[in-house]
């Protein structure tokens, strides 16, 4: 009885119960290395795609277009795209570092 208490106070519970975390643990790595990944490619895509696709053969001209009539502004796009970036940096920083000890 005393182990299964033991073993009850290492766990710490999220969201109800329905996720729980044992001290001392670490995230497993194929989610460490996920973070980058996807980030950095949602932030790539950002970066790549600000203008749209002016590129494509059949819509460039459209798109084109519609950001002379709209006023894009690229500023403000670029600094989105920074602000995502900053935000993939500190989650991967976060994922890779020690786990905490409560």
């Amino acid at each position: 009885m005393s182990e299964a208490k033991k073993g009850q106070e290492e766990l710490k519970e999220y969201a109800g119960g329905w996720m729980t975390e044992r001290k001392g643990t670490d995230a497993p790595a194929f989610l460490k290395f996920a973070f980058p990944v996807i980030g950095l490619g949602c932030v790539a895509y950002l970066f790549l795609q600000i203008y749209g696709d002016v590129g494509h053969e059949t819509r460039g001209p459209l798109v084109r277009q519609f950001i002379q009539v709209s006023k894009t502004s690229p500023a403000l796009s670029y600094t989105v795209a920074t602000l995502a970036l900053i935000y993939v940096v500190t989650v991967v920083v976060f994922a890779f570092r020690k786990p905490h000890q409560d």
